[in-house]
């Protein structure tokens, strides 16, 4: 969704239907002496243990609804993993027009209610440096998780786009993982920590309906409406495992101009259908288009089309 708010050029929200384990390091044995050893003459103060806060029977409701549609989904064979095979072929032809689609059209109208029109190409210019804000329900295995897989995934988009892409430092997108508890003070937090975004900016984030699981809002704040400068995404933590990292995935490919998807799109998460859980080789490909040399932020479709034809049949190998 293109909304334009307050002083922000505009800003961009889509939505769609969204784990890792550590290891405790074995401490050698301590060698016997002695005399006792001496105590330190100030006792050390060590940090309160990270535990989380109960969550409401609303929050529990949607927990228990939400592992039944993934329980359903995997059920019928969808939300899969394998990044797309032989039985989901495609030409350069389908990924260019699939690029189209999935980059020069809005998801969601200015509202919130309808399908979005036709825009210009938008990506990053500057270093995308990700944060992770968690809810105070989120229980500490869910956060250590989850903050090992947006690591690993904003390692790989970057290696994927070219990019600039990390967790750390200054943030410019926040990625929250809050319950229906906490999450408006943890919108409350990155309004606080991202220059340019506001609290009014991020309200369409603070009620979300029941059959969406997750959702990102790009910002463009400068001097042109089609370079983003910042962006939130926001993760429903009632989700269970995959469908939290189904989210992850999709949610911070959108927000870095992916903002649309196609029911022609395949094998890509960039569909509603949730046949894919994870990001594809076809979505890889999606995304090394974008951020191109030879394309630019505010370009048109029509502008586009013929180089990025050019570009799909270099990473396909095949005619358009």
């Amino acid at each position: 969704m293109d909304l334009q708010i307050g002083q922000l050029k505009s800003w961009v929200v889509t939505g769609v239907a969204g784990l890792l384990l550590t290891a405790c390091a074995l401490q050698p044995p301590i060698e016997p002496t002695l005399k006792p050893i001496a105590r330190p003459a100030i006792p050390v103060t060590l940090p309160a243990p990270t535990v989380a806060q109960p969550t409401s029977q609303e929050s529990a409701k949607l927990r228990s609804y939400f592992n039944q549609v993934q329980q359903a989904q995997l059920s019928q064979g969808l939300l899969r993993r394998d990044g797309g095979g032989p039985d989901t072929p495609y030409t350069a032809e389908m990924l260019a027009r699939n690029f189209e689609q999935v980059a020069f059209y809005n998801e969601y109208n200015a509202t919130f209610s309808g399908r979005g029109g036709q825009t210009l190409m938008r990506r990053w210019e500057k270093p995308v440096r990700m944060a992770i804000v968690f809810g105070d329900g989120v229980p500490p295995s869910t956060r250590e998780a989850d903050t090992a897989a947006v690591q690993a995934y904003a390692g790989r988009l970057a290696g994927i786009t070219g990019h600039p892409i990390s967790v750390g430092g200054a943030p410019n997108f926040m990625v929250i993982i809050a319950g229906e508890d906490d999450r408006e003070k943890a919108l409350a937090e990155a309004a606080r920590r991202i220059p340019g975004v506001t609290p009014a900016s991020l309200s369409a984030l603070q009620n979300l309906r029941r059959d969406t699981y997750c959702i990102v809002a790009a910002y463009a704040g400068g001097v042109d409406p089609s370079t983003y400068t910042a962006a939130v995404a926001v993760i429903r933590a009632e989700n269970p495992s995959l469908m939290r990292l189904s989210c992850i995935h999709e949610e911070l490919a959108q927000g870095l101009g992916l903002a649309n998807d196609s029911p022609t799109a395949r094998p890509s998460i960039f569909n509603d259908d949730d046949e894919f859980a994870l990001l594809t080789r076809h979505d890889e490909n999606l995304l090394r288009i974008l951020y191109d040399p030879r394309l630019e932020a505010g370009i048109s479709a029509e502008q586009a089309i013929p180089i990025v034809r050019t570009i799909a049949r270099e990473l396909t190998g095949g005619p358009v």
